[in-house]
């Protein structure tokens, strides 16, 4: 029998490895570009009581401080990329910790700006803002006086940064139990192996045709949890009670309107985006029903919500069929966006293979000077990597368009659309593959697949979103955040989510307890938006013309120039209603419909 093992990076073809010379040619080139970076930061001092001056001081510190970002971006991308190709690799570790002390260092140096900007009197600072000197940075000023009703005396802010450290406690904790000391034991898989259960391989085992095997992994997964609960719920209500403190402290009226403040996203958004879910229930439990029946289950627990339906189904793509499939379905994305593409996934934008040492999964990773780089760990036989390569190449394009039409100011795009580009591109994936299906088969094989991806996204993240909606308000109506308040929580959304024809195991009450998002709260929603505009858009796309084609490739193109809201509008689709979501989940119902004949 033989083993199979991973190469090491250096026996890795140099045409399967990211050339990351887009920017820097070599380590050498990095770190001549660090020293001249690096003797820059006393500069920050020469601004320092001068910001409100006049139009043309003010603009020759954001000119310097932008300049400094850009070249900062480019040293800490290098840095970041090296350390992902070889984890082991000590001398690019030392690279990017030497990066992260300069960023610190730089981040201390030019921590006055801020404040200095807030305590320009309003009167002087419309004059400031309305000067054609600063007309570059209007925009970026603007949005830095929205947080004017929200900032603190100097000796109040100086307190609040004081407790960074401190405030970040509650969810160190959880990582530190949630990474390292929980421990899940050995299991079997279908085949005999005896193989370490842990976060990584719960998915694996979740998604095994054997039913006993996923019910006996679903089971010793969470005895670790049960075990720790007390010291779960007190790190998870530590982290809250932090989110509730600051939002106060600051003058929101509530930490959910404190989290959507940054992206100017209203709390209204928020809650159509739960109670378009909340709708939309029956088509899901309907899912649920239709798994249930062709799986040939008397009941369905969660650990039955993984594993494909038919699991018989083998795809294979190398490398090259991967690329060709993915560009021939966002072939009505034109020429422009198809070409750039294949140079890159063709050339080498992609680091594409497993090797010894390198991160696990995948990631795209764009500069305003470099190329938009992809990290893969591409598998031939995984369908899925192929639809991983595709939403990875979406990021990329995103960067490609924004950095190429966008001064460096306004091309980094938020969270809140990144998801909207490589999910639409999963989307024109799952269509172009549907089409093309050789048999029913294959067309329930991928229905199911894209009904388990709406789920998961939309479905799912949505209940994460209302659990931390609930237990934030809790915190702040005073009401007490224990194991019980917890799990009772919890409780009613799994019943809700399920459906009443849904087996909910008591451990699945624990699962609270180890979501990592939950953390950095009122972030999951935008997974949930995210792949709800992309749906639409797509649609939109595929069924339009020029015009639909060009207000999708303007929403690629423009960055962070215009708030969220209003760049997800202008491509089409208007995330302050809740129809987009409606129409995603009318969709999920269609698709439920169609596997249930297929099958």
């Amino acid at each position: 029998m033989s083993t199979a093992t991973l190469p090491s990076r250096d026996d890795v073809a140099a045409s399967d490895r990211w050339d990351l010379s887009s920017l820097f040619v070599d380590d050498i080139a990095w770190n001549a570009a660090f020293t001249k970076l690096e003797s820059k930061i006393p500069t920050y001092e020469t601004f320092r009581g001068k910001l409100g001056e006049s139009a043309k001081t003010l603009a020759q510190a954001l000119d310097f401080d932008s300049q400094f970002d850009r070249d900062a971006e480019r040293l800490g991308t290098y840095a970041f990329l090296k350390t992902t190709e070889d984890q082991a690799d000590s001398d690019y570790q030392g690279m990017k910790s030497r990066f992260q002390n300069l960023a610190v260092r730089a981040g201390q140096a030019a921590s006055y700006m801020r404040p200095e900007l807030l305590a320009i009197d309003e009167e002087k600072m419309t004059q400031l803002i309305t000067n054609p000197e600063l007309a570059l940075y209007r925009l970026q000023l603007e949005r830095l006086l929205r947080y004017r009703p929200h900032t603190l005396t100097d000796n109040e802010e100086r307190l609040l940064a004081m407790q960074g450290e401190m405030s970040g406690s509650a969810g160190n904790a959880f990582r530190q139990l949630n990474d390292a000391d929980l421990r899940f034991g050995m299991l079997k898989d279908h085949e005999g192996n005896t193989i370490e259960l842990s976060h990584a391989t719960f998915a694996q085992f979740l998604q095994c045709p054997d039913r006993e095997i996923r019910k006996k992994a679903f089971h010793q997964y969470y005895e670790p949890f049960l075990g720790h609960k007390n010291t779960l719920a007190a790190t998870l209500a530590g982290s809250i009670h932090r989110d509730v403190y600051y939002a106060r402290a600051r003058n929101y009226s509530s930490s959910l309107e404190s989290a959507l403040f940054p992206d100017n996203v209203p709390v209204s958004v928020y809650e159509n985006l739960i109670s378009a879910v909340r709708d939309s229930l029956p088509a899901v439990h309907h899912y649920l029903d239709v798994r249930r029946r062709k799986m040939n289950l008397k009941d369905i627990h969660h650990y039955d919500t993984y594993v494909p339906i038919l699991s018989g189904i083998k795809k294979r793509h190398t490398w090259d069929e991967a690329v060709e499939v993915i560009l021939e379905s966002l072939q009505p994305l034109g020429s422009e966006y198809v070409g750039a593409l294949h140079d890159g996934l063709s050339g080498r934008w992609a680091d594409r293979y497993p090797n010894r040492g390198k991160q696990s999964g995948a990631f795209s990773c764009g500069t305003f000077d470099g190329d938009p780089y992809i990290l893969m760990n591409f598998k031939p036989d995984v369908l899925n990597d192929v639809f991983t390569l595709t939403h990875e190449a979406g990021h990329s394009m995103h960067s490609w368009y924004s950095s190429k039409n966008q001064p460096f100011q306004y091309y980094n795009y938020v969270i809140f659309v990144a998801e909207v580009a490589s999910t639409f591109n999963e989307q024109l994936l799952t269509e172009h593959l549907l089409k093309n299906a050789a048999d029913d088969s294959e067309r329930a094989y991928l229905i199911n697949n894209e009904l388990d991806g709406i789920r998961a996204t939309v479905v799912r993240q949505t209940m994460f979103a209302e659990f931390e909606k609930r237990t934030h308000e809790m915190a702040e109506a005073g009401e007490p955040l224990t194991v019980a308040s917890f799990r009772a929580a919890y409780r009613e959304l799994l019943d809700a989510y399920f459906g009443p024809d849904f087996v909910v195991d008591d451990e699945l009450e624990m699962e609270c307890f180890r979501i990592p998002h939950f953390y950095r709260a009122f972030y999951v929603y935008k997974y949930a938006t995210g792949l709800s505009a992309a749906v639409a858009l797509s649609r939109r796309v595929l069924e339009g013309g020029e015009s639909e084609l060009q207000d999708y490739l303007s929403f690629l193109s423009a960055g962070c120039s215009k708030d969220p809201l209003d760049l997800l509008r202008d491509a089409g689709v208007d995330m302050a209603s809740p129809m987009p979501v409606k129409t995603t989940l009318a969709r999920f119902e269609e698709l439920t419909t169609e596997l249930d004949q297929l099958l």
